[in-house]
């Protein structure tokens, strides 16, 4: 599969059905010859004029499936602090 062929896909999280966006680019190992990670680039702020959000960093290992159009992960998000709003 191509790089081109990656950045097509819509990424969705199955632990909370949400749609994470597209593949923006990989974290790719050249030693071991492998993806590491796709980074997906968060929603932007205001149409995209004042930047984006943080991006997704998607260990490879979390990816469940690749279809012909959607990557499926499991991302679970860290529990918020308490103490912090």
């Amino acid at each position: 599969m191509r790089m081109s062929e990656l950045k097509r896909k819509e990424v969705i999280n199955v632990c909370d059905c949400r749609r994470l966006g597209f593949v923006g680019d990989i974290d790719f190992d050249p030693c071991k010859g492998k993806i590491t990670a796709l980074i997906v680039p968060g929603p932007g702020c205001i149409g995209g004029f004042l930047g984006r959000e943080k991006e997704f960093i998607i260990p490879f290992e979390d990816v469940c499936q690749i279809g012909d159009d959607i990557i499926l992960v499991e991302l679970k998000e860290k529990p918020k602090d308490p103490g912090k709003h």
